[in-house]
């Protein structure tokens, strides 16, 4: 196995692709809600992935996931197994969940979200010849893991030069779907990017779930209610990185004229089943995780399994804003200025609030 410390070559040429891509590519597998889903392809790479609550057809995280899965599956051939998390899931059905996929003999076994962590270093030390991937999170220990993470504040921070110079009531805001370090990644470049722009546009932070409750990411209801609240309270422009959740405050934000709603992960504008909201969607904070799921899997078919920490940051389209609807056209000139001074380092981008 090679060790690298830097995004995969294969990455950097997949990105535009990725951008284009739609929130929801075809599917050589089926989802099957809480359990498990697989099919077969003669031979080719044994793909199996443990995705995080929500699952394939989130229209965010896990899909972003599945179209690096699909892409592969397209190209290599071979076999996929999916298996989902549930919001009551304990540290033992993650183990589970893993063991139960490198045991079957798949390889890689990808975890779709930070939640795997633990998990993974003690069920990746049991399975030296197995490659693991984890999409947020860093494993330490074992040798045979490619940790996958993103530079999310520094998307979310040119979220926040948009909704800046978008809001029109000076009152913005942040839904998180639990309040834990990686969403408060997106908190952080999202507030200084708000205010670094202007400083006297007041900021709503708010998160749906806590520490181990996991159903913030899962509860468009819980979205809604939050978006609701912000723009019962002023704000008209709510950024919400919280998985699936995040369809109910796009849902919120689309009922009130002149709001605009910012998606994460997925290029939320270009979702079928959000279609009837799109002209709501200001933008996206795209971050594609396709590229890192993608770049694991062609490791494995090559021979030449990427395993250490690889970073997909701004600079290499790791993450990016969507343009879909032309809707931040107008703002092209400041946000290619606030881009240039992140990727050449004169504005540092918080990771914590």
């Amino acid at each position: 196995m090679r060790r690298v410390s830097k995004i995969a070559a294969a990455g950097i040429a997949t990105a535009a692709l990725a951008l284009s891509a739609t929130a929801c590519g075809s599917t050589s597998s089926q989802k099957d809600s809480g359990s498990s889903s697989s099919s077969t392809g003669g031979k080719g790479v044994k793909i199996g992935v443990a995705y995080d609550v929500g699952g394939r057809g989130d229209h965010s995280f896990n899909d972003s996931a599945a179209r690096g899965i699909d892409k592969a599956k397209a190209e290599f051939g071979g076999s996929v197994k999916e298996l989902t998390a549930k919001t009551t899931d304990t540290e033992a059905d993650r183990e589970q969940r893993l063991t139960d996929l490198a045991g079957a003999g798949y390889n890689p076994v990808i975890g779709i979200g930070y939640a795997y962590a633990n998990s993974m270093k003690k069920v990746a030390g049991k399975y030296p010849n197995v490659t693991f991937g984890i999409v947020d999170s860093v494993v330490e220990g074992p040798k045979n893991v490619d940790n996958i993470v993103f530079t999310e504040e520094q998307g979310s921070y040119l979220a926040g030069v948009a909704a800046a110079l978008k809001t029109k009531t000076n009152h913005v805001g942040f839904i998180g779907g639990v309040d834990v370090p990686l969403i408060k990644k997106f908190e952080a470049g999202f507030n200084q990017g708000v205010k670094d722009t202007k400083p006297d546009v007041k900021v709503d932070n708010q998160y749906l779930s806590h520490g181990s409750d996991t159903s913030g990411f899962a509860s468009p209801d819980k979205g809604k209610e939050a978006a609701q609240g912000m723009l019962d309270n002023g704000a008209d422009v709510i950024y919400t990185a919280a998985g699936s959740s995040g369809t109910g405050a796009i849902e919120a934000v689309a009922g009130k004229k002149g709001a605009w709603a910012i998606g994460v992960d997925s290029d939320q504008h270009e979702q079928a089943s959000l279609s009837k909201y799109k002209n709501s969607i200001l933008t996206s904070v795209v971050k594609n995780v396709d590229i890192g799921v993608y770049d694991l899997i062609k490791s494995i078919k090559d021979g030449k399994p990427l395993v250490g920490t690889n970073s997909y940051p701004l600079a290499k389209g790791g993450v990016s804003l969507a343009t879909s609807g032309g809707y931040i056209d107008d703002l092209k000139s400041q946000l290619d200025a606030a881009q240039k001074k992140i990727v050449d380092g004169s504005i540092k981008v918080k990771t914590t609030p």
